[in-house]
């Protein structure tokens, strides 16, 4: 696969990621402009033209590799054009239960009562794994006591307990002032891995400043000496310059670390989940997911996520043959 330089994350964020044209057999909606998006994944493709239009949503966390994969794939066929929204992981899945997309972006698995809803809706899927995650916690850079927090730190930190809470709530030794919270908004996979494996399904802080958009967040702790956030390992990544990553349990997210599973339990697959109809019926859609596989762990190293194992993305990519 070749690799690609990744330059910005900045346009990546917002309401919508702007990636292309509206959908194939569905209205997108949101805020997409228009990306000619080239369509041919495989070596044995190059030489085909194709012609159509592939829509999607979901992850903010996903969004990045998939940008990255929109414009590498732009460079191949100019008749297709590729949609693909930001609503986060519970957004997207609405429009794809809605028929609305042909594939969606997940930083968490399929919740049941999703599956049931597609079920009802008479859309078969398949559950596609692109990339690994470290979700990571920051704080300010002038933040000098929080820099290794256990999980149950975290958990005592973060859950609603009625409360104004202060750092020396935590740790009489630390300051006595207000805790500050940024968090995803609550469509987001990412604020439903982090209450399923810090809070336990306990509820959030209410104090908190909640968005889809991971930059605004990114801002938020930046600006505060007093707060914490959390949110993908690419954004931290990008803006090291302005965050101070926490360590959990002891280990720091790194690279090394999220793949081999140390940094637990904050590290986590991503996905794509495809419509098996659209991979059927809709060559443009297929290609174009076939070449997200093709490219995808090139793509998340670029842009600061983890590869899967080759062997994940060869099981993938027969996984998808079998839909056609």
């Amino acid at each position: 696969m070749k690799k690609w330089k990744y330059l910005t994350m900045t346009a990546v964020m917002g309401s919508a990621l702007m990636l292309g044209a509206c959908g194939s057999d569905s209205a997108q909606n949101g805020n997409n402009a228009e990306t000619n998006a080239p369509a041919s994944s495989g070596q044995d493709a190059a030489d085909e033209k194709l012609q159509g239009a592939v829509a999607g949503d979901g992850s903010s966390t996903v969004a990045p590799i998939i940008e990255a994969v929109v414009e590498e794939y732009a460079g191949t066929q100019p008749d297709v054009k590729v949609s693909v929204g930001v609503s986060g992981t519970g957004g997207g899945f609405e429009k794809f239960i809605a028929g609305e997309t042909d594939f969606s972006n997940a930083s968490r698995p399929i919740k049941d009562e999703e599956k049931a809803k597609l079920d009802e809706a008479g859309i078969a899927f398949t559950e596609l794994p692109i990339a690994y995650d470290g979700l990571s916690v920051v704080v300010n850079p002038e933040n000098d006591w929080a820099k290794d927090l256990t999980v149950e730190q975290l958990k005592k930190i973060w859950v609603e307990d009625g409360k104004e809470k202060k750092w020396s709530d935590i740790d009489p030794s630390w300051p006595d002032e207000k805790i500050v919270y940024y968090s995803p908004g609550t469509d987001s996979g990412t604020y439903d891995y982090f209450d399923e494996v810090i809070l336990d399904g306990a509820d959030l802080a209410k104090s908190a400043t909640l968005s889809e958009d991971d930059n605004m967040l990114v801002q938020g702790v930046a600006g505060d000496k007093n707060a914490i956030g959390f949110f993908g390992y690419a954004y931290y990544l990008e803006n090291k310059d302005k965050l101070s990553v926490v360590k959990v349990n002891g280990v720091e997210p790194t690279s090394e670390t999220i793949e081999a599973g140390e940094y637990s339990p904050l590290s986590r697959e991503l996905y794509t989940y495809v419509k098996n109809s659209a991979m059927k019926d809709n060559a443009a859609a297929y290609d174009f997911v076939k070449f997200t596989l093709e490219q995808a762990g090139d793509m998340a190293e670029a842009v600061g996520y983890v590869s899967l194992p080759e062997e994940k993305y060869t099981e993938a990519l027969k996984t998808l043959e079998g839909l056609k």
